[in-house]
């Protein structure tokens, strides 16, 4: 078993609607913000962490390829050599199953944090709002009395650099199904992305992006849909 190339795809996220990564909050104070987006500690840029883009991925996955009921609604980690969750995303069933795991090899897919684009990180640096405050409420049935709640979100607009790199690894078929799972999979898994949405409140309109200017390790473009239109 040896690695034989790593795949690298790099490019923008364009968020299209308000979006909401949480940081979680212990102590709010008077008049303070109870959900606040997740920032850089030292720039207090907002970004886009890698488990946050990698974690949505694979639980849409998991539903697309019907490993959330046999699972119990926990995620897979069965472990197997030719399961597309374990392969790419990784098993937390290693030490169990160690055969498998020599099998499978190690995981196939790492994403980077997305940071702010340089031209958006200026905005920021320069006082132009790129977050807002949105009141969210929830309302008595029968009074109707409305109970606030503010939470932040990046505006929409606001572009992220996005990459992910991939290890293709021959383990006796000269690396066919890690390059076939790189399209059946991290492709995929892109696209449901798209369509889904990112961070919370996603069925209050909160969350939806798109990816762009995607591009492959030599510079070539990237059609995320290329292998749908196959089908």
């Amino acid at each position: 078993m040896k690695q034989i190339a790593q795949k690298k795809l790099t490019g923008l996220i364009i968020v299209k609607t308000g979006l909401h990564i949480g940081a979680g909050n212990d102590k709010v104070e008077i008049g303070g913000m109870d959900n606040p987006i997740i920032r850089n500690p030292m720039t207090r840029e907002p970004y886009i962490p890698g488990s946050s883009l990698k974690g949505k991925m694979r639980a849409l996955l998991e539903w697309q390829f019907d490993k959330v009921m046999p699972n119990d609604g926990k995620p897979c980690s069965c472990g197997k050599p030719i399961c597309e969750i374990c392969r790419v995303f990784g098993s937390a069933n290693s030490k169990k199953n160690n055969d498998d795991a020599k099998k499978r090899g190690p995981t196939r897919l790492i994403v980077r944090d997305a940071v702010l684009h340089e031209d958006d990180a200026e905005k920021f640096k320069n006082g132009k709002p790129i977050i807002e405050e949105k009141s969210e409420n929830s309302l008595n049935r029968i009074t109707a009395a409305a109970n606030p709640r503010p939470i932040e979100r990046v505006v929409p607009g606001i572009r992220f650099r996005f990459e992910l790199v991939y290890r293709v690894i021959d383990d006796g078929d000269g690396g066919k199904r890690d390059e076939e799972y790189f399209k059946t999979v991290v492709c995929k898994g892109l696209q449901l992305l798209e369509n889904y949405y990112l961070g919370g409140g996603g069925s209050r309109g909160n969350g939806r992006i798109v990816f762009a200017e995607l591009q492959d390790e030599s510079g070539n473009s990237v059609d995320i849909y290329a292998d749908s239109r196959k089908n």
